[in-house]
């Protein structure tokens, strides 16, 4: 991969194997776009089986072995692909800064004709601090992408870590990357990639363990937006495809919020539903839903234990509000469609059927 059309046409992935990542590959593949794949996955077997699973949802595809922590493999392959997608973590900033060095490199060495980096984050950075409370839809901050500044939000919330490397990469003048940040809301629905299950249902089933029960930050009153698992793939291609066209937002405006105009859906109620599935299967001795103990939220919030993102956003990310209008994609003619047919109350139960096998999957293997 070193003549110019080489990198012309190739697309560095992280996240590849994920949730989101793997939906959006499938996507790719549909659309026949022709472009060459490399994606970074850990833990290759000798069978080759990743990347037979990778190359089944999209054939033109290479693997490179490694980690978010491998720094050099990372800036490596960035600076070798025109294009980076990374939906692999919204809080992991060494990989973020291996790949804007990546990115920087190329820039260099092709001057005026930058490469694009897009980063996936997560509207948990517009998040209130309701702690779960119960608040008037007037006292929640609304946020539109349009006119979406970092520097008004708290420099301590959630995905900030990488939200500001990114915007201040794709603001710089000399050696300039193309920059563009997707904010999903809550990412739902049983996905076609690899990885089937939302990350979101395993974080709750993993904190709740230690309670014996389903339950909330808080009371729970607290609601955020949502999107299903395809739409989220979707807006992120059809960001890359305006992007290929010169109509994407970048830089200072390439915020783009991956959400729908609602209804938004409290904790409560999510949480109740997966209580009553988990009641039923007699993993838990109670259904229903209650506000969880300091023994499980300290898992990912509050406690005393050295600083780590987890540690600081907690309570934030799972305890607060967040109200948005998702304008940018709306210019580009994306459309919710499987939101609309199925929105999460109704998808949790196939949803959360995932998560209980893939658990017992993974007690298996440890067995």
């Amino acid at each position: 991969m070193s003549t110019t059309a080489d990198r012309q046409k190739t697309i560095f992935i992280l996240g590849a194997t994920g949730y989101l990542g793997s939906q959006f590959l499938v996507l790719l593949g549909r659309k026949s776009l022709g472009y060459h794949v490399v994606a970074l996955v850990r833990n290759l077997d000798p069978e080759g089986k990743k990347l037979g699973q990778l190359r089944a949802i999209y054939e033109d595809l290479e693997v490179v072995e490694g980690t978010l922590e491998d720094k050099e493999v990372i800036e490596r392959e960035a600076e070798k692909a025109k294009y980076v997608v990374n939906s692999a973590s919204s809080d992991h900033p060494a990989s973020v800064l291996a790949v804007l060095a990546g990115l920087t490199k190329q820039s260099a060495a092709h001057p005026g004709d930058p490469p694009l980096c897009i980063h996936v984050s997560g509207l948990g950075i517009l998040h209130d601090k309701a702690r779960g409370e119960f608040l008037e839809e007037s006292a929640i901050p609304r946020y539109s992408d349009i006119g979406f500044d970092l520097a008004k939000l708290d420099p301590d919330a959630a995905h900030m870590n990488c939200d500001k490397e990114i915007a201040a990469a794709g603001a710089r003048k000399e050696n300039p990357i193309r920059t563009i940040t997707a904010h999903p809301g809550w990412i739902y629905g049983v996905g076609e990639g690899i990885t089937k299950g939302s990350a979101a249902i395993r974080v709750f089933l993993s904190v709740c363990k230690v309670a014996g029960f389903m339950g909330t930050w808080g009371p729970g009153y607290n609601a955020m937006s949502t999107i299903h698992v395809k739409d989220a793939a979707n807006a992120l291609l059809t960001i890359f495809e305006a992007a290929l066209q010169g109509k994407a937002d970048e830089g200072a405006e390439g915020h783009y919020f991956l959400s729908t105009d609602g209804p938004y859906v409290s904790m409560r109620e999510v949480t109740k539903i997966i209580g009553d599935i988990m009641f039923k299967h007699g993993i838990y001795s109670q259904g229903g839903t209650q506000p969880l103990p300091a023994a499980a939220t300290e898992l990912f919030g509050e406690s005393k234990r050295p600083y780590s993102v987890i540690w600081k956003v907690g309570w934030h990310l799972m305890g607060g509000n967040e109200r948005v209008n998702p304008q940018r994609l709306k210019k580009l003619g994306w459309v919710p469609v499987e939101t609309k047919k199925l929105p999460l109350l109704e998808s949790l139960p196939a949803e959360v059927e995932v998560a209980i096998q893939e658990q017992n999957v993974l007690v298996q293997k440890v067995l």
